[in-house]
Formats: C-alpha cells, sequence, structure tokens
C-alpha cells in the first residue's frame, strides 16, 4: 500500500524533505499493516505478563502552551476558537 505522505504533509502543514517523506511513508505502511492483522488476534492469547507490569507515570500538573500559540497556526480562527468547515447541514 503507498501513501501519499507529501499530501498528508501538507494537510497537517508541515514540511518534509525527501529522506523525511520516505521514512513516513514506511512507518506508515507498516502501522496499517499492523492494523489489518489485529482481526486475527486471539482474545484468550493476549493476557498480561506478570513479570513486566505497566507501570504508569504520576499524573502531574506542567505548564502547557499558551492559546495564542496554539492557533497561530490555524487557517482560519475566530473569537478564539479554530474555524472548520461545516460537516452537517
Amino acid at each position: 500500500m503507498t501513501f501519499d505522505i507529501n499530501h498528508i504533509a501538507k494537510l497537517a502543514r508541515l514540511r518534509l524533505d525527501g529522506a523525511q517523506a520516505e521514512k513516513f511513508a514506511a512507518q506508515m505502511a507498516d502501522i496499517v499493516e499492523m492494523v489489518a492483522k489485529l482481526p486475527e488476534i486471539e482474545d484468550a492469547a493476549v493476557e498480561l505478563d506478570p513479570q513486566n507490569p505497566m507501570v504508569l507515570r504520576p499524573d502531574t500538573v506542567e505548564p502547557s502552551l499558551r492559546t495564542e500559540e496554539i492557533l497561530r497556526n490555524a487557517p482560519q480562527v475566530e473569537a478564539g476558537c479554530f474555524v472548520v468547515p461545516r460537516v452537517v447541514d
């Protein structure tokens, strides 16, 4: 399966050089292949390994981006919100 990574990057407003585009195209193909195999996995075969428990990081409050920084790359902003195309009448 091939992907138009440059089109996806354009939609995401990212600039990629040739090497990055090739790398991301390969990664995208790997992700799609992995997702396609998910229905094949038996539920009984997926069990937690007590020898390798999942350890969650502590939930800590950290500073985040300011609204102005977040909205800076938006194509259209109104009243401090993203303006998106209407999809439902």
